[in-house]
């Protein structure tokens, strides 16, 4: 089955199967989703439910046991190991609990360090870095090292990070998992604010409802399997105030 024009997301009955001899375990299991161009999607559920293994077959990290997954028209199930290492690097922005900073590089270096993975690390380029990182309230940061800086503030770089080569989806994973309560909802807005202007696809994974209050779309999963899917927003806000 091809993917529909479109769409930058989408997946057809994707699984994820692993065997311990006669033993089957499905970590994610018969999962349809389609996500289009500026979609902040929320992907919850408790620990255990698949969130992160669904994220990692849509980043080309894994591969599906069973069904497809399609980013921007193309299959990622048929490309060999070096065309999903050159698919990730191009297409994907990756935000990640432990932020992955290089410790050894300033904040505007960690950065720039995605443009020239890219071949990208030209005097507009680096423009866009600095630029991007002012952006996020970083303007006085730009020479420091990882360490000297906040929770809050490495997780601002990590997302400048993750849309500085203008990928077609941006992925992450419990992004504010090491933040207190405000700093957190500054990251999701944040992130929810750069996606929808930018025009990315967008996925975050949380087991905090809470933190869902700028997507515009809640994808419930529960061992494996797509429970709800929501994209009402007094749906939406019906579901965080039960949380």
């Amino acid at each position: 089955m091809a993917s529909v024009i479109g769409s930058v997301i989408e997946t057809h009955s994707i699984s994820k199967i692993y065997r311990t001899g006669n033993t089957e375990v499905r970590a994610v299991d018969d999962v349809s989703i389609t996500i289009n161009a500026g979609d902040f999607v929320g992907l919850v559920g408790p620990s255990g439910s698949g969130k992160t293994t669904m994220l990692a077959m849509l980043a080309a990290l894994l591969t599906p046991s069973e069904g497809q997954a399609f980013i921007d028209n193309q299959d990622l199930g048929k490309m060999n190991e070096k065309e999903r290492v050159r698919f990730r690097r191009e297409k994907i922005g990756f935000t990640f609990q432990s932020n992955n900073l290089v410790p050894y590089l300033t904040v505007l270096e960690n950065v720039e360090l995605m443009l020239r993975l890219n071949n990208r690390y030209d005097s507009a380029g680096r423009g866009q870095a600095t630029e991007l990182l002012c952006r996020l309230g970083l303007e006085d940061r730009l020479h420091n090292m990882p360490n000297q800086l906040s929770g809050g503030e490495r997780q601002r770089v990590s997302i400048a990070r993750s849309l500085i080569h203008e990928p077609s989806v941006v992925l992450a994973d419990e992004p504010t998992a090491n933040l207190d309560t405000e700093r957190a909802y500054q990251v999701t807005k944040i992130y929810a604010d750069l996606i929808h202007e930018k025009n990315k696809a967008g996925i975050m994974v949380t087991h905090d409802l809470r933190m869902c209050k700028y997507v515009d779309k809640i994808i419930q999963i529960e061992d494996g399997r797509v429970v709800s899917s929501l994209d009402s927003p007094a749906e939406i806000e019906a579901l965080i105030a039960r949380a």
